[in-house]
């Protein structure tokens, strides 16, 4: 159990409070200690039951069981890994900077949920990092499954394709992709490499 406890708390602050939410809150809902329902994003509860917790919750929430519990896990070694790697990466010395990305990002995903009726927020929010890493990362050579090698540029959509296969749909993937994209493109492509102005600052408060 120590040698647990020194792994957890090894993880970048933000990205071991992440983590650690996306398995308490899919446990919380498995126990039977809160109902679901009450966890997913339904637009109709959140605007006029004025139940505001909703964005969050769906969030972190994932219904984990046969079907699900592979796909939960893989995206939960997504989180970590990748989460990790931008925290003590390109953001490493600049928490406030990293939360105001995941803020950003999970903003948007919660707007685009709220109109394509999405009920759970985990993946695309995880995939958002993900696709930031890869860009920020674009020329690393990374591994794959089963020996593959490509470039890391490449790697959010290769993991489209394989979350497909074993989920059956790509629509969290891409929202993630394109939230992610819009955060590099107006953060990093457009000032640095464009010479356009920067849209986005991270705000005194964080």
């Amino acid at each position: 159990m120590s040698d647990l406890g020194d792994w957890f708390r090894s993880i970048p602050l933000i990205t071991r409070y992440w983590f650690a939410s996306s398995i308490a809150v899919p446990l919380i809902g498995k126990l039977g200690l809160i109902s679901p329902v009450y966890l997913f994003l339904w637009p109709d509860a959140f605007i006029n039951r004025f139940q505001i917790w909703r964005p969050l919750t769906a969030t972190f929430y994932f219904p984990v069981g046969p079907g699900t519990g592979f796909l939960y896990l893989v995206n939960l070694y997504f989180l970590y890994q990748y989460s990790s790697r931008l925290e003590t990466g390109a953001f490493d010395g600049r928490p406030a900077d990293y939360m105001f990305m995941l803020l950003f990002n999970w903003i948007c995903i919660v707007i685009t949920g709220l109109v394509m009726d999405m009920q759970l927020l985990m993946i695309p929010l995880i995939m958002s990092v993900l696709y930031v890493w890869a860009q920020l990362n674009r020329d690393m050579i990374v591994s794959f499954w089963f020996g593959t090698r490509f470039k890391a540029c490449y790697l959010p959509w290769v993991i489209l394709g394989f979350n497909y296969i074993i989920g059956g749909s790509i629509i969290n993937e891409l929202i993630g992709n394109l939230v992610g994209h819009l955060y590099f493109f107006l953060m990093f492509k457009y000032p640095m490499d464009l010479g356009g102005r920067n849209f986005l600052t991270t705000p005194q408060f964080l």
